[in-house]
């Protein structure tokens, strides 16, 4: 595990302590209307327990644990919740943090906000037709962009080139 990885996942934890015993975070871009929407029992049908704990309610999964990390064909990453095109596979990199990373979106297929949840200020980017949580981007990713989607892979599908 990168040294990266393991910073994050320490500076997790302890946020995740403060934030519960704080109330601290964000309202779920879920709040918001968008076009694609389905109920909450919907939703449970639809995804699987995993999908629907980071998808709806802005969960996390386990680093390293996404076959998508490994993921290098030609093609497009959608989101798993509405099947929306959110990352063309010519923006992933290789982060290291042990989720999908990407550079840049698909114009126009992702919304941010601000997420102050475990203690710590990040942009938190969800799906523009559904307003599923993909993950967070952070200032520290390549060129062009210097940006870097961390995105959860179980928020994600994968469609072949």
């Amino acid at each position: 595990m990168s040294r990266r990885a393991l910073i994050g996942l320490g500076v997790l934890g302890a946020g995740a302590v403060a934030a519960s015993r704080l109330g601290l975070g964000a309202e779920p871009a879920q709040a918001q209307t968008y076009p694609f929407r389905l109920s909450e029992a919907e939703w449970r049908r639809r995804l699987s327990p995993a999908a629907f704990n980071v998808l709806r309610e802005q969960g996390t999964e386990r680093p390293y644990s996404s076959p998508l990390n490994e993921e290098h064909r030609a093609g497009t990453f959608a989101c798993a919740g509405c099947g929306q095109p959110v990352y063309r596979s010519r923006t992933k990199f290789e982060s290291g943090t042990g989720w999908p990373s990407f550079w840049a979106a698909v114009p126009d297929a992702v919304g941010t906000r601000r997420d102050t949840s475990f203690g710590m200020a990040r942009t938190e980017v969800h799906c523009s037709r559904c307003g599923g949580h993909l993950g967070h981007i952070f200032n520290d990713g390549p060129r062009p962009t210097g940006q870097r989607h961390c995105i959860n892979g179980v928020a994600l599908t994968f469609r072949p080139a």
